[in-house]
């Protein structure tokens, strides 16, 4: 795939942010790879040069981008439980990483009302693991990000943007699970691994992500493909909530940038939100408008508000202004190019066209501008 080179216009000029070229021959811990998110990681990393290990459970869903992707034959694709310590280790050393990548989880805030113990363990317990992989193995580890959500704040439903420094409580158990996620992750930092030598450590906070390939349930942008796959009338539950919706590779590229500059210079390791500006910050009955819009062909949607549904946020945002100070990033695609893109990556797949080269056109865009 060549070098590529984020830039981002700043103070100064050019100013440049990440170097996918850095990941070339570097050994990557990759858990959740086989989820959405990490199989668009998996993909760049691959496309990348870099030597991929990943640890998941099966893909959550069939279809799946995983399976669709073909990146299982392009890396060492373990199947395990986060949950699993043993497991998880053996793994761990067998992959010697350099770099630290956690994105396994239970994600869904529907889910965890049903099985709230199961998403404590995973979450929690799960990063617990993890970290202790990291603090027990003799492998090589410099860099670690754990990757959390915008959710993890105690939500004021206020109109400015969360930063860094506000009190962690999510309300639902997946929210506070990320929280508790979040304090493990500042424990382990604080108790272990602030030696001179030891690896640098941060967590990432992103919003709600879309994009080609997510076929979850309880989600919006999937409920919208396989409404408008079967021609039915999209049914949004929760139409007025607002949400920092961005594409899958923006937080999945913020990801890379904070891993190689943390690897670079430790004094970088900190608590980041990823998300977009407040333009692309807007409701779901938007969204949706947004997708009925770009997708045609008399594409509609209803408001199916629930009566005694489980507590969800109405209005949430992220201020990234730390991520931006920091590293000079910016936001490369607004709502309409993600929303955009996901049509297109629903096309090729409804059309049983090539997935892979679709990813990769994708990328190859989304880098160069």
């Amino acid at each position: 795939m060549g070098k590529w080179t984020g830039t981002v216009e700043g103070l100064g000029g050019l100013m440049k942010w990440l170097d996918l070229e850095f990941y070339r021959g570097k050994r990557v811990f990759l858990t959740g790879h086989t989820g959405f998110k990490g199989t668009w990681m998996s993909r760049v990393l691959i496309d990348a040069g870099a030597i991929v290990t990943g640890y998941s459970l099966e893909p959550p869903t069939e279809p799946n981008v995983f399976k669709l992707s073909g990146v299982e034959q392009q890396m060492t694709s373990v199947i395990g439980d986060v949950r699993d310590a043993v497991h998880l280790k053996q793994a761990f050393e067998a992959a010697q990483p350099e770099i630290v990548l956690h994105l396994a989880a239970q994600p869904i805030v529907r889910t965890s009302y049903k099985e709230p113990a199961y998403t404590y363990e995973t979450n929690v317990m799960g990063t617990v693991n993890l970290l202790e992989c990291v603090r027990t193995s003799q492998a090589p580890v410099k860099s670690v990000v754990n990757v959390t959500t915008d959710k993890v704040y105690l939500n004021n439903e206020w109109s400015w943007g969360y930063r860094e420094n506000e009190p962690l409580d999510g309300f639902d158990p997946y929210s506070n699970s990320k929280s508790c996620s979040e304090l493990v992750t500042h424990s382990y930092k604080s108790s272990f691994f602030s030696g001179e030598n030891a690896p640098a450590i941060s967590t990432a906070r992103a919003g709600n992500v879309i994009g080609g390939g997510d076929f979850a349930a309880d989600r919006i942008i999937p409920d919208c493909v396989r409404a408008v796959s079967e021609n039915k009338e999209i049914v949004v539950r929760n139409p007025y909530s607002t949400r920092p919706y961005q594409h899958v590779l923006e937080p999945v590229m913020a990801y890379l940038m904070i891993a190689q500059r943390q690897y670079e210079n430790s004094d970088l390791a900190g608590w980041y939100n990823v998300g977009p500006d407040d333009c692309d910050c807007v409701t779901t009955g938007e969204l949706v408008d947004l997708f009925c819009k770009t997708w045609g062909n008399g594409a509609s949607w209803v408001n199916c508000a629930e009566q005694n549904a489980p507590h969800e946020a109405n209005f949430l945002k992220l201020d990234c202004s730390k991520l931006k100070s920091t590293f000079g990033w910016q936001p490369r695609w607004h709502i309409e190019d993600a929303i955009q893109k996901t049509a297109e990556w629903t096309q090729v797949w409804l059309n049983h066209k090539d997935i892979p080269q679709e990813m990769a056109r994708e990328i190859k865009e989304f880098v160069e501008g």
